[in-house]
């Protein structure tokens, strides 16, 4: 019997985050042949996690919808466990297509109007809520100490496009006109979200260009911004890194009806002026389908005059964000993106 058959039936919960807490050299042994691409190294822990993922059971583009989105959130609490956090508060708001519910978190020792970031969560537009992301936007606001307002925006195919966008800046701009009765100071609120959630951020932040009270920073990860998908990297990483191209085709088969602009203003950042948008963090994944538009991003807003920090966490895949507490490569990368949300908050 092999060392990772072994470690089977440790891939869920607090079990498999303890195999990913293995001394280094251990973890490059269960791992494997180290995998190089384009002359970057798959770091071992996300290597070993792809191997328990795959012998963990079907993916989730697989599996009907409805029961795809449990395992979503059943993957999130295994990789993001449950971190503590100052304060967490629900609240309903009026919607474009009904009630939108708002989450917000306080980090400990927080008082007074703060910095926030409203955040929009990843999945394709068909997964993801509240719970897949609660564990990232608790790192989010203890690691940055400011407020995260997380939107639970309706998803594909029940509500396809523009839904998503249309709730993201029904959010915003309840936010932003609420800020001082919610405790948020107006002059420093981010917007932010990873993959589809990172789309949203995206857009969200070019619709408010030139508003009286826009975003001061965005907050990107790996985010999609070209539904014309035709960049080398999808094409090099669209099968074994966690994101496919079964999962992206899922995703906008669902959230599209088929008839769009695929360019247009409210799904393709990388085809708009971006003259005047906010300041930008933006940080891809080194083996992930989405990594050369995210970086194409980066450098058409810098190309715009507007000030960006790029940065690709190279051994890392898609969806490290939400494996805040698991292993030690991807909390790294997400303190660095939290200390980038501080320091362009404060």
């Amino acid at each position: 019997m092999s060392i990772l058959s072994q470690f089977v039936g440790t891939a869920r919960g607090a079990a498999a985050r303890s195999v990913l807490a293995l001394p280094r050299p251990i973890i490059r042994r269960l791992a494997g042949t180290p995998v190089v691409v384009d002359g970057k190294t798959l770091d071992p822990e996300m290597q070993l996690l792809l191997r328990l993922i795959k012998l963990d059971g079907p993916a989730v583009e697989t599996m009907p919808i409805r029961k795809g989105r449990a395992a979503v959130v059943a993957g999130a609490r295994m990789v993001g466990g449950s971190l503590p956090i100052g304060a967490v508060t629900d609240r309903t708001i009026d919607g474009p297509g009904g009630p939108l519910t708002l989450r917000f978190y306080t980090p400990r020792g927080l008082t007074g109007a703060s910095p926030a970031l409203v955040f929009f969560h990843g999945g394709g537009w068909i997964y993801g809520n509240l719970e897949s992301h609660d564990a990232m936007c608790r790192f989010l606001a203890e690691e940055a100490q400011v407020r995260v307002v997380a939107v639970d925006y309706r998803l594909a195919p029940e509500a396809p496009f523009p839904a998503a966008f249309e709730d993201s800046w029904a959010a915003w701009t309840w936010i932003a006109q609420h800020a001082k009765g919610i405790g948020i100071d107006p002059d420093r609120i981010a917007v932010g979200g990873d993959s589809a959630g990172g789309n949203l951020a995206t857009i969200v932040a070019q619709h408010a260009i030139g508003d009286e009270i826009a975003p001061a920073f965005q907050l990107l990860i790996y985010p999609a911004t070209d539904f014309l998908g035709n960049s080398e990297s999808r094409k090099t990483f669209a099968e074994g890194f966690y994101l496919t191209k079964v999962f992206m085709d899922l995703a906008e088969d669902s959230y599209l009806v088929g008839d769009e602009d695929r360019t247009e203003a409210r799904l393709s950042p990388l085809h708009q002026d971006v003259a005047g948008i906010a300041p930008a963090y933006i940080v891809t994944a080194g083996f992930d389908p989405l990594l050369d538009e995210g970086k194409a991003y980066a450098d058409k807003i810098r190309a715009a005059g507007v000030s960006v920090e790029y940065r690709c966490e190279e051994g890392l895949i898609h969806s490290f964000a939400n494996m805040v507490a698991t292993g030690t490569a991807a909390p790294r990368a997400m303190r660095r993106a939290a200390a980038a949300l501080q320091r362009n908050l404060s």
